[in-house]
């Protein structure tokens, strides 16, 4: 051997060493972690479509007040958007699947344990605290995490088919959940959530991935491979510093406005309170929990929709017209509400699942461009305002039932402050693109 070929020898191993061998798959490995996500989601989405269904339940057993009830249900939904982005932090420190794997546990815990509460305490302590805790760990920043670290192509589509999962979840749930309450109790409903959460617990220990460094792979349509960093410390601090930055942008203070009011529309009223409005009217438990159901149908179609167009579209015009025609079909929802279904409703449910959670990919879109690396980060704390919006009206809806004997200024409430949201969306200033530097 020659010492020039000697010498190309030991450059190409050198490189060889230095850079994972690509792997070319038929079905690139991203789209596996994403299947998963999807599921892991839905599993967390089991809860979530059980509030609605225990109001009537648990005021008929305890006597609690809805109010009372409401407020557990708001500790949970603000919670869960709080831990989002010191979840998404403490994924960077520890990985996802450690994150994910328990909460789900914690999950199933709180849910498990509500089958032996007898005061209205230990509702706070196991559905609010507990399951907002768990459910909070995977939040939509879980969805944005493996989105941002797996996917350098096809984000907005991506984004959207896991933000469908927890519609998926309620897809599945609501029916099963409702026909136990009905025809057995609310207490085997609980436990099946309980059973749901630990039964994604091994899929998630086994296939999720943190990286694509992990099993030597490229993110989806990145040009060039992607090294995995290193973990990085001080989850809260680091959440906390995000914050810190980012209330100093006015983008953040409109994205966190509009998404606080996505979660008032959505969460804290319809997802909460419309299976007890209904039922005010007439409506059968389990013939409202299906409508809720079909929400969640059309909610999946209109959210990987919504991802399509974000990946071709402004997405500031997107927020706008999303919300304005939520807070639309919000305005008419009190002339619905009859004892039985009719094609009106059915218009409105077809209507609203559609625009359900269809904001989330052109939010998820806006914070990656205003900011880069920390967007998981911020997004987590766009989303807490999402929760707290939907804690206060979960909270104020059913303070307001008690109050007024129905639901309906919050449905007017709540079409207006959609009107709102969608001046404040496009309103959002555009990041100036950066300016190359002069050699």
């Amino acid at each position: 051997m020659t010492q020039t070929s000697a010498a190309l020898t030991d450059a190409a191993g050198t490189d060889a060493e230095a850079t994972p061998s690509p792997r070319r798959p038929r079905i690139h490995r991203a789209w596996f972690v994403a299947a998963v996500t999807f599921v892991t989601i839905i599993g967390a989405a089991a809860f979530r479509s059980l509030p609605g269904l225990l109001i009537d339940p648990l005021h008929r057993d305890f006597g609690w007040s809805r109010g009372t009830i409401g407020a557990a249900v708001s500790v949970n939904l603000a919670l869960y958007g709080l831990t989002a982005p010191f979840a998404a932090a403490l994924m960077d420190r520890f990985g996802i699947r450690r994150v994910v794997a328990v909460a789900l546990t914690v999950i199933a815990i709180g849910s498990g344990l509500t089958v032996w509460m007898t005061a209205a305490w230990q509702l706070m302590l196991c559905w609010g605290l507990l399951v907002g805790l768990g459910s909070g760990s995977m939040a939509l920043a879980f969805a944005a995490t493996v989105t941002n670290r797996w996917f350098a192509e096809r984000r907005g589509l991506v984004s959207g088919i896991l933000t469908a999962a927890s519609a998926s979840g309620q897809l599945i749930f609501l029916p099963l959940l409702s026909w136990m309450v009905e025809a057995h109790d609310w207490r085997p409903a609980a436990v099946t959530v309980s059973l749901a959460a630990l039964a994604v617990v091994p899929f998630v220990w086994l296939l999720l991935r943190d990286h694509p460094a992990d099993v030597g792979l490229k993110p989806y349509g990145a040009a060039e491979f992607v090294p995995k960093p290193p973990p990085v410390t001080g989850a809260a601090r680091r959440a906390l510093g995000v914050l810190s930055s980012a209330v100093r942008t006015g983008p953040f203070w409109l994205l966190a406005g509009t998404f606080a009011i996505c979660g008032a529309s959505t969460n804290g009223l319809v997802q909460t309170h419309f299976v007890p409005a209904a039922h005010d009217h007439g409506m059968p438990v389990t013939a409202a929990a299906s409508l809720l159901a079909v929400i969640g149908v059309f909610d999946v179609a209109g959210t990987i929709a919504s991802g399509w167009f974000t990946d071709r579209f402004e997405p500031r015009r997107l927020l706008a017209v999303y919300y304005a025609l939520r807070g639309v079909s919000l305005l008419f929802l009190p002339m619905l509400l009859a004892p039985s279904v009719h094609p009106p409703m059915v218009f409105f449910i077809v209507f609203y699942g559609l625009d359900w959670v269809a904001t989330v990919p052109p939010t998820l879109a806006l914070c990656r461009e205003q900011y880069g690396e920390d967007s998981a980060i911020v997004f987590g704390w766009v989303l807490a305002s999402h929760q707290v919006g939907a804690a206060l009206v979960a909270f104020l809806g059913g303070m307001a039932r008690d109050v007024f004997g129905s639901y309906d200024v919050v449905w007017y409430a709540s079409g207006a402050l959609c009107a709102a949201a969608a001046l404040m969306a496009l309103v959002i200033r555009r990041r100036p693109a950066p300016v190359p530097a002069l050699l």
